[in-house]
């Protein structure tokens, strides 16, 4: 067999960066609509005991959680259509409608169950873990493709800054799409909500379609070099991956970053239903402010990226202004004082966001160094098993905290101290969960400029 050459590095137009990641729409406007309706919908729509809620999302993100390296595993390896079709490509295409038709059916469930305590429990359980069996096969292969197709540096943060972007359209549909679409007490308006959902992910199918496609000389080189390696056991992948000290520090911050998002995102309806006493069209005036914030902010902090090069103190420094402008919320009880730190908040989180995609670029680049192997998807299977313990955090916190002060499912009147729980899963938790991640990240990861330069070397040289 002739000698391998080297790992071809293929530069892209703004036009397929701009395809691939229109699927960020879709991603972030389903797992938005998620992570701030569920717990509240089973909770004050169907009635549905706080701390079955936080059970029943607790099992779905368990099962996601082993769920997803599993599928990372396996679809890290060749297959017979891999050749024609590519590495990814047939995984994110054909799973891409499962996923949001299972969606849909998470906010409709069945009359039979409704009234029921245990009845609603199953449905959730039902629903949610069916979705995450086909999400994770579309998740796992997304995410997996874009470092293995986006090599050069310039390009990752090019395509970082595109996903942004796009992704912002998702997370803003994400809030603005139901507060439109749903009145409060009247369940059936969800399933219609979520229906909109679907069908605005649809359109965006269309779109990704040609910059999902895997590169064919990626996956030639990948396959000749497949055939020159000896099979692996997922044993062996899964403890190369959990010993890999700047992943690790990485996926600390990451879970407890979603975390405080998705505490933060689920909390703002609690805010404006029960201590603002508004009406649903304000939380999209809330959560505009927070993107108006990051939509002025996002080229300053990428040009201050690309001019220092160094992903890793830009990432801590977004991340540390995040918990500044949080904690304020704790104690606002006015709609000016919200909107003026929710402001503030997305100037930090404009800077967090777009460095999540080039600080995991070199994370993967380190992986295939230190084991001298591609393995996107066992990388990105685990990084959504342990995404799932944000969703754990979040359900627990809310049900705790509910719980612990009183709140009452399906009352639209709540004690002083009910009100104050509301606040604090707003501010001040939030905040303490990026300021831990901040310092696991600052102690522990060490992926410099000039390491992840020289990791690069080593890639072309090791023909990977």
């Amino acid at each position: 067999m002739s000698e391998l050459k080297e790992a071809p590095i293929i530069y892209h137009s703004k036009k397929e960066m701009a395809s691939m990641n229109v699927a960020s729409i879709p991603i972030e406007l389903i797992q938005g609509v998620l992570s701030v309706l569920v717990f509240f919908f089973y909770e004050t729509e169907l009635g549905l005991e706080s701390l079955l809620a936080g059970a029943g999302i607790t099992i779905y993100a368990l099962y996601d959680a082993f769920n997803d390296p599993v599928i990372g595993f396996l679809t890290d390896r060749p297959f017979r259509w891999t050749r024609k079709w590519g590495r990814r490509f047939p995984f994110i295409a054909g799973f891409f409608i499962p996923m949001i038709f299972c969606f849909w059916l998470v906010f409709t469930p069945p009359a039979f169950v409704i009234g029921s305590q245990l009845g609603t429990f199953g449905w959730l359980v039902f629903s949610t873990c069916l979705f995450d069996t086909v999400e994770s096969f579309f998740t796992v292969n997304f995410w997996a493709l874009g470092p293995d197709k986006f090599r050069d540096q310039g390009e990752r943060r090019l395509m970082a800054t595109f996903e942004v972007y796009l992704g912002f359209v998702g997370v803003i549909l994400s809030f603005v799409a139901p507060p439109l679409l749903i009145n409060y007490g009247t369940i059936s308006s969800y399933s219609i909500m979520a229906a909109v959902c679907v069908a605005i992910s649809l359109a965006c199918y269309i779109f990704m379609i040609p910059g999902i496609k895997d590169d064919k000389p990626t996956v030639e080189h990948y396959l000749a070099h497949q055939e020159k390696q000896e099979k692996e056991s997922f044993f062996k992948a899964a403890k190369s991956v959990l010993t890999h000290k700047n992943y690790l520090a990485f996926l600390c911050l990451y879970i407890l970053y979603q975390a405080m998002i998705q505490t933060m995102q689920a909390s703002v309806f609690y805010i404006t239903r029960f201590v603002l006493k508004t009406e649903e069209e304000i939380v999209t005036i809330i959560i505009l402010m927070l993107f108006i914030g990051s939509l002025i902010s996002i080229p300053f902090w990428v040009r201050h990226a690309n001019k220092t090069g160094n992903n890793r103190k830009t990432y801590i420094i977004a991340a540390i202004f995040m918990a500044i402008f949080a904690l304020p919320l704790t104690f606002m009880r006015n709609l000016p004082g919200i909107l003026i730190f929710i402001f503030l908040y997305g100037v930090a989180f404009g800077g967090f966001w777009p460095l999540i995609t080039p600080v995991y670029s070199d994370i993967i680049d380190e992986s295939v160094v230190l084991s001298g192997r591609r393995r996107e998807s066992t990388y990105g299977g685990f990084r959504q098993f342990f995404l799932n313990l944000a969703r754990v955090i979040q359900a627990q916190t809310l049900a705790i905290v509910h719980t612990l002060t009183g709140f009452v499912e399906g009352s639209e009147e709540q004690a002083p101290l009910a009100l104050m729980g509301l606040q604090l899963h707003f501010g001040l938790i939030p905040a303490i969960f990026i300021a831990i991640g901040v310092l696991i990240f600052w102690l522990f990861y060490d992926i410099t400029p000039e390491k992840s330069q020289d990791l690069k070397s080593k890639l072309i040289e090791m023909k990977l």
